[in-house]
């Protein structure tokens, strides 16, 4: 967490917020890591961004809440030109509302 601190002094980039983010909620949980993610929605780069649909849906099955990472996860997958990672992101969801897969 330490090292994207200090990235974060140099660089002003919304993905290294993301990943700082990320580093976060390892640490100190999936709640403190949601806040961070809050802000970004604000970011005109990052406002709709997949990546960040599929944070919080980690984030949110790490908290327990299954509707809502299954939300994020399906807007993921809509949002990604990238069928690896569609399909990745269409499973995460069918599994947590119960579909076979």
């Amino acid at each position: 967490m330490a090292l994207y601190a200090l990235l974060r002094t140099t660089e002003n980039n919304p993905m290294v917020e993301l990943n700082f983010a990320i580093a976060v909620a390892m640490v100190d949980g999936p709640a403190a890591g949601l806040l961070l993610i809050a802000a970004l929605e604000d970011n005109s780069q990052m406002h709709g961004h997949y990546r960040l649909a599929a944070v919080r849906g980690h984030l949110s099955e790490r908290l327990g809440d299954r509707d809502a990472a299954r939300r994020y996860y399906a807007l993921a997958a809509e949002g990604t030109a990238s069928v690896a990672e569609r399909n990745f992101l269409q499973v995460k969801a069918a599994r947590l509302s119960g579909d076979k897969v």
